[in-house]
């Protein structure tokens, strides 16, 4: 069980770690919002459906529904459309002239996190991809083991992001470099697309 779970604990922290939309949404949020609690929505969102994609990929539930082509292709269409929006929104998100920041509301949090998490191909092939054919090797208590630690990662980052884009925004009071925060983050969301958009061919 142990190998289980430093198998789980592995491999989720190298699939979240590098800087992807859902990463820098949530470092976005921490970095705009004035306080901490307040990014508690958009945590809580993206590591409940992080929670869902694992345990569907897990299940094999997520593999069966994506074995059909089209389904693949309208996944990566919607997909596509939807971060080219969301870096079109994000480059041109600015602090306002008094430095003050124009943070998204509970419910935009939540609707953000919910597309940024489940309108994501690219994440959604690698839970797939990675997490689910990893979780083949295992069978009982020692899958459900290997889901755990996984799922206790996402859950773990991502309440650790949200704070070290606070501690970000707190630091940066003239909104400067949330401006150059915002211009990464768009870039990185049309580069994923153009990504997506390559490897539907």
């Amino acid at each position: 069980m142990r190998v289980a779970i430093s198998h789980g604990i592995v491999l989720a922290f190298g699939l979240i770690l590098p800087l992807g939309v859902q990463n820098v949404f949530i470092l976005n949020q921490g970095a705009t919002q004035q306080k901490w609690r307040r990014t508690l929505p958009v945590v809580i969102t993206a590591s409940l459906c992080d929670t869902l994609l694992i345990g569907s990929a897990v299940l094999g539930v997520s593999a069966i529904v994506l074995a059909s082509a089209w389904i693949r292709v309208t996944l990566l269409t919607v997909g596509i459309l939807f971060l080219i929006y969301m870096g079109w929104v994000t480059w041109r998100s600015v602090p306002k002239d008094n430095g003050e920041r124009s943070a998204m509301s509970p419910k935009k949090q939540v609707t953000f996190a919910l597309s940024v998490s489940l309108l994501n191909p690219h994440a959604i092939m690698d839970t797939i991809g990675v997490i689910g054919t990893s979780s083949l090797t295992y069978t009982g208590l020692e899958k459900i083991s290997f889901a755990g630690a996984c799922i206790m990662v996402s859950w773990l980052w991502f309440f650790g992001l949200a704070i070290v884009g606070r501690k970000i925004g707190s630091f940066d009071s003239s909104g400067k470099l949330l401006i150059v925060i915002n211009k990464v983050s768009a870039i990185i969301m049309w580069g994923t697309a153009l990504y997506l958009f390559l490897s539907i061919g």
